[in-house]
């Protein structure tokens, strides 16, 4: 029996990058996933590669069971109304991952400069459509896995031992993010639910990959790529933690996908055991 056969979770943000890595690797390991997103086959927000209908397709190919889930998780009662579904289908909810993020609606060149440079969009790019919306979707979630008294919340996030991450709204969010999953951790003390916060590396998104103008068929003939990890790699870190049955003991912890393939012993589609990523 595959390890989280049985377990019900919602991916936000599963439309591409690190949502799909993980996605994927939840199906793969037996779970029914739920995957949220604004981007459709053929109707994409930007036009940007990938959509929730692609990685539902690549978790069925790999014999897992999803659903495509049009959400944007910066209306609430849309959220609401996808927790009340999961309700309504399943009864419960044991994996919660928010990875939504809204950074990218904006075109902005992420090149370290002094804050007032940056348009006030940032604010409600980074706070008020990724920070919020992550809380957002915590709030109508918990309840429903409180029902239960047993999951796991992950929230993806950056951190390099508490450096700052270069420029200011980007910071300011993922910091935002690692003190939020402490508060949930502290809130969470008495149940048996695990919040904790997920921090990959410089991953191959199909946006890096566009900006490089190559493939994952050919990355490796790029020198400035030659570090990077695959969106699977934290898949596959989420997937460890939620068939830990001692995650617990990680509550409220911010932790590094690299740290975490030594401990799970877990590698990248390639092979390797890439590092925590450093600044």
């Amino acid at each position: 029996m595959k390890k989280l056969a049985g377990k019900i979770a919602l991916v936000t943000g599963g439309s591409r990058g690190a949502g799909k890595g993980i996605a994927v690797e939840l199906g793969k390991a037996g779970a029914i996933v739920y995957v949220s997103g604004r981007s459709l086959r053929g109707s994409t927000t930007n036009h940007f590669p990938g959509s929730i209908d692609e990685t539902v397709e690549e978790i069925v190919q790999h014999g897992g069971q999803a659903y495509a889930c049009r959400c944007d998780h910066t209306n609430d009662e849309e959220t609401q109304a996808l927790i009340e579904r999961i309700r309504q289908e399943q009864g419960c909810l044991h994996i919660l991952i928010n990875n939504v993020w809204g950074m990218h609606d904006l075109e902005v060149n992420l090149q370290p400069k002094p804050f007032w440079e940056y348009p006030l969009d940032m604010w409600d790019a980074t706070i008020q459509n990724g920070v919020r919306a992550q809380v957002a979707t915590n709030h109508y979630a918990i309840p429903l896995m409180l029902e239960a008294d047993s999951g796991l919340i992950v929230h993806t996030t950056f951190r390099d031992q508490d450096k700052y991450l270069g420029t200011f709204y980007y910071d300011l969010a993922k910091n935002a993010i690692n003190r939020s999953v402490l508060g949930l951790a502290h809130d969470l003390q008495h149940t048996n639910i695990t919040a904790v916060a997920v921090s990959p590396g410089w991953m191959r998104t199909e946006l890096v990959l566009r900006n490089f103008n190559t493939d994952e068929a050919h990355w490796k003939e790029i020198d400035a790529l030659k570090q990077t990890e695959s969106p699977y790699y934290v898949g596959r870190a989420v997937s460890a933690l939620a068939g830990d049955g001692e995650v617990n003991r990680k509550n409220g912890l911010v932790l590094q996908v690299g740290d975490l393939a030594q401990e799970y012993g877990f590698t990248d589609i390639d092979g390797r055991i890439i590092p925590p990523f450093l600044i």
